[in-house]
């Protein structure tokens, strides 16, 4: 029996080209495709990552440990240019074999640590240092629920609403209104919270914050995809006002500038 034009193979192979900014970047492996070692400072604590919002999460953490003169949060920022590939190379891939920013190398301890996921670095961080993590159960409980919501919710509204509706190479109608439905329930859910909290675990600023606001408190301030407008943003009152909040902290900015 003939399959359909656009019937799915049953074994999946790679096109010959996918096209869009990333087309040429991705791959269906993962390993090293070059060798490539990182540079190290001296500091206790080695920054691998770009000024993207999931590569600025960690900045701003260390430059919010920075400002509180955590002496051992000391670190050298090393940028990774991921549209170069550099994020495939032997000695990123060694702390990261995801191959994604950031990453972090902590040299402090006797045996290097090298961590990888924006969570789990934001995690350890704060464990370590004993910063940004509240100390009652409750409120850590609501910090970790919030911080652990970003990192499965921000993959709908990066590399699907993100992508379909600024990289893909051509405009996918389904696709748009699929992630664009979905991320606009995402930014319901955060204003929702914030209506009764100043931030978003409650009353205390923390990594959940650090963790959130580069995604989606610079896409109601318009700085991610520049779709500000395209998402209706002043429907949102209680997480811009949050956005603005966050925004105004100088360890923010200077995180957030750290790679430009």
């Amino acid at each position: 029996m003939e399959q359909p034009p656009n019937a799915a193979p049953k074994v999946w192979s790679p096109p010959p080209a996918l096209g869009g900014k990333f087309g040429s970047i991705n791959r269906p492996t993962a390993g090293a495709r070059h060798t490539q070692e990182l540079p190290r400072g001296d500091q206790p604590l080695q920054l691998y990552s770009m000024e993207t919002p999931n590569g600025v999460k960690v900045a701003i953490l260390l430059e919010e440990l920075k400002a509180l003169g955590v002496a051992g949060a000391a670190y050298d920022a090393h940028r990774i240019d991921i549209m170069q590939g550099e994020q495939f190379g032997s000695g990123f891939v060694a702390i990261n074999p995801n191959s994604k920013i950031p990453a972090l190398l902590d040299q402090s301890e006797a045996q290097p640590v090298p961590l990888f996921e924006s969570g789990a670095i934001l995690l350890y961080l704060a464990e370590k240092f004993g910063h940004f993590l509240p100390a009652d159960g409750a409120q850590r409980a609501q910090c970790l629920s919030w911080l652990f919501w970003q990192m499965g919710s921000a993959p709908y509204l990066g590399g699907g609403f993100g992508h379909f509706h600024v990289y893909a190479p051509e405009r996918i109608p389904y696709a748009i209104d699929r992630f664009t439905m979905e991320t606009k329930r995402q930014l319901s859910v955060l204003d929702n919270q914030l209506r009764d909290h100043e931030y978003i675990g409650g009353s205390e600023y923390t990594i959940a914050d650090m963790a959130i606001w580069p995604w989606y408190g610079c896409v109601v301030l318009g700085r991610v995809y520049d779709a500000a407008e395209f998402l209706d943003a002043p429907a949102y009152p209680h997480l811009l006002r949050w956005a603005h909040l966050i925004d105004a902290r100088a360890a923010v900015r200077s995180g957030s500038a750290l790679f430009k």
